[in-house]
C-alpha cells in the first residue's frame, strides 16, 4: 500500500469511503474482476475534484466508475484508484420540463422521475442498466432513442480539473461516443430536456420496452449488456448467430442462446474467459463474413 496516497485520500474523503483491495466483481454487472488497490466513493462534486487531484499529485492511475454495467475488469484487478460516482451522488430534481440529475443517478430512476412528473422522451432509457454519467460519456441509447435526443447540457471536470458546462451541440454525440469520452472528462451531472406527456402513455411505452427486453435479452445472467458495437449495415448478434456461435463458451463465459449479441457469465466466469471468448467470436465472424466486430465493453486492468 502507498501510505501517502491512502492518507491523502482519507483526508479528502471520509475514511469509511476509501476501501483497500476492494473486489471489483462486487461493482460490475458481469460480477467479474479482481481487487482495485483503492476504491473511493465521493459524496459530492468537491470530493470528486479532491480525489482526482490527489491521484494526479501522487501520479496514481485512476478510473471513474458508475455501476460497472459496461465493464470487464481483469482477474488481477486494478493497480490504481477506482473513483465510483454512484449512489452517494444520485440526486434527481424535476423543474418544469427539465430534470437535473447527478452523474451517479441510475437511468431507471431518472425515467421513473420523468414518469411521475408526466414528462415524455426518456422512456427508451428506462431499462438501460447504467448511470447518467456513463450514459453521457457513451451517448447510450436503445429502441430508437439516445442521450443526444434529451441532453440539454452536461457538467464535467475537464482534464485540468476545471468545472465546465457543455451544451448539447458541443458534445459531439455520436454512436457510443462523445467529446467527453475523447477528452477524458469526468461527468458530474446533467440537465435533461423533456416534454409534457400523458402519464398513462409514458407508462405504456415503458412497459412495452420492458417486455421487449425481458423477452429478448438474457437478463437472468450477469453480463455487461450488449457486448459488441453495431457494425455499419449489420447486427452483431445476427452475425454471431449465423457463424454458428450461439451457446459457444469458454469456461463459464458464454454467448447467450437468448440473444447472441450478449456474452454472459454463466457461473464463475473469469475475465480471461470473457476476453478469450470475445476474441474468438470476433475472429470467427470476420473469417466468415469479413466484418470486424468491435467490443462495446470496456476493459480495465491487465489482459
Amino acid at each position: 500500500m502507498n501510505q501517502r496516497l491512502y492518507e491523502k485520500l482519507t483526508a479528502a474523503l471520509a475514511e469509511e469511503r476509501v476501501l483497500l483491495s476492494e473486489p471489483m466483481k462486487k461493482h460490475t454487472t458481469f460480477r467479474i474482476g479482481g481487487p482495485a488497490d483503492y476504491f473511493v466513493m465521493p459524496a459530492s462534486e468537491e470530493e470528486v475534484e479532491k480525489a482526482i487531484a490527489v491521484c494526479k499529485e501522487e501520479e496514481s492511475p485512476y478510473y471513474i466508475l458508475g455501476n460497472g454495467s459496461n465493464l470487464l475488469v481483469s482477474d488481477a484487478g486494478y493497480r490504481g484508484v477506482v473513483i465510483q460516482i454512484y449512489k452517494e451522488m444520485s440526486q434527481i430534481r424535476v423543474e418544469g420540463t427539465c430534470i437535473y440529475a447527478q452523474a451517479g443517478a441510475s437511468l431507471a430512476k431518472i425515467a421513473a422521475a420523468a414518469l411521475d412528473a408526466g414528462l415524455a422522451g426518456f422512456e427508451f432509457a428506462a431499462g438501460i442498466p447504467g448511470t447518467l454519467g456513463g450514459a453521457c460519456v457513451m451517448n447510450a441509447g436503445a429502441y430508437g432513442g439516445e442521450m443526444k435526443d434529451v441532453l440539454a447540457d452536461v457538467t464535467v471536470l475537464d482534464e485540468n480539473g476545471k468545472l465546465q458546462r457543455i451544451e448539447n451541440e458541443q458534445m459531439e454525440l455520436g454512436y457510443r461516443t462523445s467529446i467527453i469520452a475523447r477528452k477524458g472528462y469526468t461527468v458530474l451531472g446533467a440537465k435533461i430536456q423533456l416534454q409534457e406527456g400523458v402519464r398513462e402513455e409514458i407508462r405504456g411505452l415503458m412497459n412495452e420496452l420492458k417486455e421487449k427486453r425481458v423477452s429478448k435479452q438474457p437478463l437472468e445472467y450477469p453480463s455487461a449488456g450488449s457486448t459488441f458495437k453495431r457494425p455499419e449495415g449489420y447486427f452483431a448478434g445476427k452475425l454471431i448467430q449465423d457463424s454458428g456461435l450461439c451457446g459457444f463458451r469458454v469456461g463459464d463465459a458464454m454467448v447467450s442462446e437468448k440473444h447472441c449479441g450478449f456474452v454472459i457469465n454463466a457461473g464463475e466466469a473469469t475475465a480471461a474467459d470473457v476476453d478469450l471468448l470475445i476474441r474468438q467470436v470476433s475472429a470467427k465472424v470476420e473469417e466468415q463474413f469479413g466484418v470486424p466486430l468491435e467490443p462495446e465493453v470496456k476493459r480495465l486492468g491487465e489482459f
